[in-house]
């Protein structure tokens, strides 16, 4: 449920803030106040595309934000964190917002979950859920699992036919049966991946095994050693520079302990007789004396150290032959086996290994062979029966959508329309091919909406109210056979579907719209008195002009406030008694109406 919009230098939006209430509500206001840059707004928020247009006058960008409450996950929460699908291989999508967030590795705080999109002036812009940075394409898919914008915007999930599917199985029941349906025809896919590769022209495998069978030798015959090449490294910098490291430790030595008197160790000894004899005079110089003891017996020590260090310096023309000869074969390996001459010997040791397993594979094909294809044949059968059974629940299904959303529709001023839900099968030579990752099946809805007229794609038609209010036909009767809410998305928002209707309709409708807000969030932007009356909150959308900017402004009204806009809906005047007094007999019949 969205629980609240915050909006700040959208369009004409200055700055707004509103809070939604479950159940029904109604978003109304003069034509041109602006309810339509509210929808922009959120629109712009669940991964609509934005532009620099969109920035109020005089800002530098625009920023929308939104809470949703998801709730408590439920126990049958996928973890899709680690699943990255194979090529060729169906990835697991998520049926779900808890899914979505346990795939991203994005985490509820108290069942919340925030929103937030920036546009800015140099076109550039950022989205973010619950404090991750992510695309706008991932801020659109998560969006989907939450709110629904029916009208003539980009939410239109009637207009993909992809989406009808989703809706009969949802009706049927058969989303979770249909999610393990998937993941046994990724079984069967990965199968018959490896089982082509296996039938692969055998020239071709045993240039393979040939290439793989020199790879290892060579490899292997390298005996090679994780951090070889860093260790040989350092010891071909230590022999390169023999006269330079030998000289330089020469000199150290010289310095520290030489036989001349000005040798550190032979002076600090002189000076260690002097602070003796200095400290027996003046106690206060003791501290002093034992520093000077400490740095003389360290310095000592590090000469003796360098001494011996000295001693064993041999310059070995051969070693420093073999380390360079050795380095040249690592080089080449890394050339031939490594992503790079400069990564680490340990790539060449991984590709031995993987290299040898795959040989193990490819020598051991015909057996395996044999076993895939035995494996493959008792799969297939099982997923097209699996296919099949998931069809003809669907077919089953689809008549009695088809007739509840007709018997709807007719209540909402689409008498003797005709809509059905065509279930047909895919053609294919074998099992993969005559099923897909959801079945067998290709749904989609078709409609006749005047009488006459043969039944037609349903995303082509123009009109945005008969979108809506099939839409609304659709929620209703899910709604009908889906008592857990987990089936469809938490907040439905109807834009335009009073377009062309009145009166008895449109009380039709506002009732239909009530019902629908029992399970679900409604919000809907509308004209009309009759639809309004049935909300459980209004908000009016409103214009002005404040130091001579034009701004829109978005506030929640009820009670006299109320009446007054009601009547305003009736009859263009919010001040005549007789508007008045009908708008609170309609708000006394209808607000409280189930």
């Amino acid at each position: 449920m969205l629980e609240d919009l915050s909006i700040k230098d959208f369009a004409l939006i200055d700055s707004a803030a509103v809070e939604f209430q479950p159940g029904f509500t109604v978003l109304s206001g003069e034509t041109g106040a602006g309810k339509s840059l509210l929808i922009g707004a959120l629109t712009f928020l669940l991964g609509g595309k934005g532009g620099v247009e969109q920035i109020r006058a005089g800002a530098h960008e625009s920023v929308v934000s939104g809470t949703f409450y998801l709730g408590t996950p439920p126990a049958s929460v996928r973890d899709l964190s680690g699943d990255g699908g194979e090529a060729g291989e169906p990835v697991a999508e998520p049926t779900n917002a808890f899914e979505w967030l346990t795939q991203h590795g994005i985490e509820l705080e108290d069942g919340r979950i925030l929103l937030r999109r920036v546009i800015r002036e140099n076109g550039k812009s950022g989205s973010w859920i619950g404090g991750t940075p992510v695309t706008r394409a991932d801020v659109a898919e998560f969006s989907s699992f939450l709110i629904d914008i029916h009208g003539q915007h980009e939410h239109q999930s009637l207009m993909k036919v992809s989406e009808h599917r989703k809706f009969l199985d949802s009706y049927a029941n058969l989303t979770e049966r249909v999610a393990a349906f998937t993941s046994l025809y990724s079984e069967l896919v990965a199968k018959r991946k490896v089982l082509d590769e296996l039938n692969s022209d055998d020239r071709d495998r045993a240039q393979k095994i040939d290439f793989l069978t020199f790879a290892v030798k060579e490899i292997t015959d390298a005996k090679l050693k994780p951090n070889e090449d860093v260790e040989l490294d350092d010891e071909e910098t230590k022999l390169s520079s023999f006269e330079k490291l030998y000289s330089d430790v020469e000199a150290i030595n010289g310095a520290l302990s030489g036989g001349e008197g000005g040798a550190v160790v032979s002076v600090l000894k002189k000076i260690r007789v002097l602070a003796d004899s200095a400290s027996s005079s003046d106690k206060s110089l003791q501290k002093l004396t034992e520093r000077l003891d400490s740095a003389f017996y360290e310095l000592s020590d590090i000469s003796e150290e360098y001494k011996s260090y000295a001693a064993t310096l041999v310059f070995d023309p051969e070693r420093l032959a073999q380390l360079q000869e050795r380095q040249t074969l690592l080089y080449n390996l890394k050339k031939k086996y490594a992503s790079s001459v400069s990564a680490p010997i340990s790539e060449v040791i991984s590709y031995c290994e993987k290299a040898q397993k795959r040989l193990e594979e490819l020598d051991g094909s015909s057996n395996k062979k044999e076993l895939l294809e035995k494996e493959i044949t008792e799969l297939g059968k099982k997923v097209y029966l699996e296919a099949k059974a998931i069809s003809q629940v669907r077919k089953t299904a689809a008549e009695k959508m088809a007739a509840g959303v007709v018997g709807v529709l007719s209540s909402l001023g689409m008498k003797g329309t005709r809509f059905s839900v065509q279930v047909t099968e895919k053609t294919g030579t074998d099992v993969t091919q005559k099923c897909g990752p959801y079945g067998i099946d290709e749904v989609e809805f078709v409609i006749s909406a005047n009488p006459g007229q043969p039944l037609q794609p349903l995303a082509k038609i123009a009109s945005g109210g008969e979108l809506s209010r099939v839409m609304l036909s659709l929620k209703t009767i899910l709604c009908q056979s889906d008592t857990t809410g987990e089936s469809t998305v938490g907040t439905m928002i109807f834009d335009e579907i009073d377009t062309g209707i009145g009166g008895e309709v449109a009380v039709s409708i506002g009732s239909h719209l009530k019902k629908l807000a029992k399970n679900r969030q409604v919000l809907c932007i509308t004209h009309l008195a009759s639809i309004a009356v049935y909300a459980d909150n209004q908000i009016k959308i409103e214009k002005g002009v404040a130091e001579g900017v034009t701004q829109t402004h978005v506030r929640h009204i009820s009670g006299e406030e109320r009446v007054s806009e009601i009547a305003r809906m009736l009859s263009g005047d919010a001040a005549s008694s007789e508007s008045l007094e009908h708008a609170r007999s309609m708000l006394s019949k209808f607000s409280e109406a189930v």
